[in-house]
């Protein structure tokens, strides 16, 4: 069981139970990156290495964000990544072209998984509702 499943908004009982319960058994990993208090590139990129269990070789920066997620050889589990961001709009509204790179970051990643037809590729899902139920 992944932490999102156990305690974070992936498990049971909480907001985006019903998309890991979706996913699961399909051979994708999930993991959920939970941007909550992130307010610049190096917290966000601290949160990536950590909350996605990042290679060692990741650089902390945007080059090396986008070779790790578009070739997710590093994630266990057979045919991909659904990676699902949370607590976002702080970050977005604290560093708005910082954000504007995730975002193309992730697109370009998703996009190079489907044009390669690779078999582990990479969704992204952004939560736009509330992921606490505290």
């Amino acid at each position: 069981m992944t932490a999102d499943e156990a305690g974070g908004p992936g498990g049971p009982g909480g907001p985006l139970a019903s998309v890991f319960a979706a996913v699961r058994g399909t051979g994708w990993a999930t993991r959920t990156l939970d941007l909550d208090g992130v307010r610049d590139k190096p917290a966000f990129m601290d949160r990536c290495a950590r909350a996605l269990d990042l290679p060692a070789w990741f650089g902390r920066n945007w080059d090396a964000l986008a070779d790790c997620l578009k070739d997710p050889a590093w994630v266990p589990g057979g045919r991909g990544l659904l990676l699902v961001v949370t607590g976002w709009r702080g970050y977005a509204d604290a560093a708005p072209d910082d954000w504007a790179v995730a975002q193309e970051v992730f697109a370009d990643a998703v996009a190079y998984g489907r044009e390669q037809e690779r078999e582990r590729g990479l969704e992204v899902l952004l939560a736009v509702g509330p992921t606490r139920t505290d």
